[in-house]
C-alpha cells in the first residue's frame, strides 16, 4: 500500500506499473505537453515538468520505495529529488540529443528543443469575483497589486559592488545538508543554511544598500485592468505576462487573474443558459396570469411571462423562453432561460359548500357529489362527510381501515430541491491582491 499516488496519476499507471509501463506512460505524457508543441500553453509546459519529475522518481527503484513509504515529504527529507536531471535532459535521454536543454530533439515539433533559459519568479494567482450582471454585461475591472520589484538603488546586488560575497558555509547553496543518528540508522536532511539565511550570499551590514536593506528588491503597488468579457466562463483566467514578482537573475513571474461568478439571487447558471425559479399561486397555476423577471441588463428590464387560462402550471414543472439566456463568450449568442415552476398552495382555506365542491369539481373534469347515496342529516352539516381522493385506490371490501389525521411534524423544515453551482478550487498566491478604486 503506497502512502501517496499522485505521482502514479500525473504518469497515468497504477502504483504497481512495471518499468517498461512507467516508460510507456513517459513517452505518450512527454510527447503531448512538451513545450514545443505547445509553444504558448503555459499549463502544458507545468504539466510536463511535473511527468518528468514523477518519472525521475519513479523510475529509480531506491527513489521510488522512498516515496511509497513515505510520499513527497519523504523525499524532500532525503535529500531528493532536488539536484537531479531536469525536465529536458530526461526528453534527451529518450529521443535523442544531448544533455542540459540542447538542440537533440531532432525537428520532432518544427524546430530544435527549447534552450534552457533564466528561471522565472514566482507566478501570483488572484481569485476575482464577479457578479452574474457583470459577466452577462461586460465589464472592465482594476485589480491592485503588490509585488516584488529590483532595488533601483543597488540594481538588485542588495550592497556595494563587489560587497557581496558567496557564503562560505553552503558554498551559495543556501542550503546545507546535515545527517543525524537515530537508533542504527542515519537520516539525511536539508536545512537553511544558518551563516546566509538561505541567500546563499553574505554581506556586511555596513555595505549594505539604505533602501532595501540588502533584500535586492523593495515593494511596489500595481494596477492592472482586467477584462470581464461578456460570456466569460467561470473559472477562465487571465494571464499578464511579466507583471509579477521581479527576483535579481531571475525573468519576471506572470500574474494570473482567475474569474469566478459569485452565487446570484435570482438565476442559475448552466453555461449559456439561465434557470430562474419561479414560485406561482395556486390560482395562477389554474387560471393563467402573468409573472415578472427581472433581467441582468444594467438597465432594468423585465421578462413578462405569459401563464395562459387552461395551461395548468405543475410544481417542478420547467418551460423554456429562447434567447433570454447568457451570452456565449465567443460570438454573443444568447442561450435560453429555462423557469422552474414551484406551485405554492395555501396552508388553509374556508370549507366548502356542496355547490362550490360541484363547481371545483366541474373545473377539474370530475363527477359532481353524489347526493343519493349520502345521509340526510350528514348533508345538512356545510362540511359533510370527507371524500376519497380521485387519485386514490378503493379499499377492498372486508380490508380493516386504520383512520388517522394529518399533523404539523416537528421542525418542519423547506425540503424542496435546490440547485446549486459547483465551487472552484481556489490557486494559492492569492494573498497579496486587493480591489483598487474604480
Amino acid at each position: 500500500m503506497v502512502k501517496e499516488t499522485k505521482f502514479y496519476e500525473l504518469m497515468g499507471v497504477a502504483p504497481d506499473a512495471t518499468e517498461a509501463q512507467l516508460k510507456t506512460a513517459y513517452k505518450k505524457g512527454a510527447l503531448k505537453h512538451h513545450p514545443d508543441k505547445n509553444p504558448n500553453n503555459p499549463e502544458a509546459a507545468e504539466k510536463f515538468k511535473e511527468i518528468s519529475k514523477a518519472y525521475e522518481v519513479l523510475s529509480d527503484p531506491q527513489k521510488r520505495q522512498l516515496y511509497d513509504q513515505y510520499g513527497e515529504e519523504g523525499l524532500s527529507e532525503q535529500g531528493g529529488p532536488g539536484g537531479g536531471m531536469n525536465a529536458e535532459d530526461i526528453f534527451a535521454q529518450f529521443f535523442g540529443g544531448g544533455g542540459g536543454g540542447g538542440g537533440g530533439f531532432g525537428g520532432m515539433f518544427g524546430g530544435g528543443m527549447r534552450e534552457q533559459g533564466p528561471k522565472k519568479a514566482r507566478t501570483i494567482h488572484h481569485v476575482h469575483k464577479v457578479n452574474l450582471e457583470d459577466i452577462y454585461n461586460g465589464k472592465t475591472s482594476k485589480l491592485a497589486l503588490q509585488k516584488s520589484v529590483i532595488c533601483s538603488d543597488c540594481s538588485g546586488r542588495g550592497g556595494k559592488e563587489g560587497a557581496v560575497k558567496t557564503c562560505m558555509g553552503c558554498n551559495g547553496a543556501g542550503m546545507k545538508t546535515m545527517m543525524r543518528q537515530m537508533g542504527p540508522m542515519i537520516q539525511r536532511f536539508q536545512t537553511v543554511c544558518p551563516d546566509c539565511g538561505g541567500e546563499g550570499e553574505t554581506i556586511k551590514d555596513k555595505d549594505r544598500c539604505k533602501k532595501c536593506r540588502g533584500k535586492k528588491t523593495g515593494i511596489e503597488r500595481k494596477v492592472l485592468h482586467v477584462p470581464v468579457d461578456k460570456g466569460t466562463p467561470s473559472g477562465k483566467k487571465v494571464m499578464f505576462a511579466g507583471e509579477g514578482d521581479q527576483m535579481p537573475g531571475l525573468e519576471p513571474g506572470d500574474v494570473v487573474f482567475e474569474i469566478e461568478q459569485k452565487p446570484h439571487s435570482r438565476f442559475i447558471r448552466r453555461g449559456d443558459d439561465l434557470i430562474y425559479k419561479a414560485k406561482v399561486h395556486l390560482y395562477t397555476a389554474l387560471a393563467g396570469g402573468q409573472i415578472h423577471i427581472q433581467h441582468l441588463d444594467t438597465q432594468p428590464r423585465y421578462v413578462v411571462v405569459n401563464i395562459y387560462p387552461g395551461e395548468v402550471i405543475q410544481s417542478d414543472s420547467v418551460k423554456m423562453i429562447r434567447g433570454q439566456g447568457m451570452p456565449s463568450e465567443r460570438h454573443h449568442d444568447l442561450g435560453n432561460l429555462y423557469i422552474q415552476f414551484e406551485v405554492d398552495f395555501p396552508e388553509h382555506v374556508q370549507p366548502l359548500s356542496l355547490e362550490q365542491k360541484n363547481g371545483l369539481k366541474s373545473i377539474l373534469g370530475l363527477p359532481p357529489v353524489d347526493t343519493s347515496k349520502k345521509d340526510p342529516e350528514a348533508m345538512d352539516d356545510e362540511d359533510g362527510p370527507l371524500e376519497v381522493d380521485p387519485l386514490t385506490e378503493p379499499i377492498p371490501q372486508g380490508a380493516h381501515e386504520d383512520e388517522h389525521s394529518l399533523e404539523e411534524p416537528e421542525n418542519a423544515g423547506s425540503r424542496g430541491a435546490t440547485m446549486e453551482d459547483d465551487d472552484d478550487d481556489v490557486p494559492p498566491g492569492a494573498e497579496r491582491v486587493q480591489c483598487a478604486g474604480q
